[in-house]
C-alpha cells in the first residue's frame, strides 16, 4: 500500500532507502513543486515460462525409470507414434 508521498527533495536525499522501501512494498510515490506525482516500483522481473516450482509425487527414481521403461516396451509393441 502506498501511503505516504516524499518531496522531490526527501526522493533525491534518500533514494536508496527509498527504492528499498519500493521494492518491500511494491512502489512509493514521488511528487514534484508543480504539482505532478509519480511512482517508482521495480521492474517485474522476467521469468522463463519453465521456472515451474516442483511438487512432491513420493515415488522414487527407480520408479521413474521404471515408468520410461514400461513406456518405452509399449511403443515398441504397438509401435504407436502419438
Amino acid at each position: 500500500m502506498m501511503s505516504a508521498v516524499y518531496t522531490y527533495t526527501e526522493a533525491r536525499q534518500n533514494l536508496a532507502s527509498l527504492l528499498d522501501k519500493a521494492a518491500r512494498e511494491g512502489a512509493v510515490r514521488v511528487k514534484r513543486k508543480d504539482g505532478q506525482i509519480f511512482v517508482i516500483k521495480p521492474e517485474q522481473q522476467a521469468g522463463s515460462p519453465l521456472d515451474v516450482e516442483g511438487i512432491d509425487l513420493d515415488i522414487s527414481t527407480a520408479e521413474i525409470v521404471q515408468f520410461v521403461q514400461e513406456g518405452r516396451r509399449v511403443y515398441e509393441i504397438t509401435g504407436d507414434s502419438a
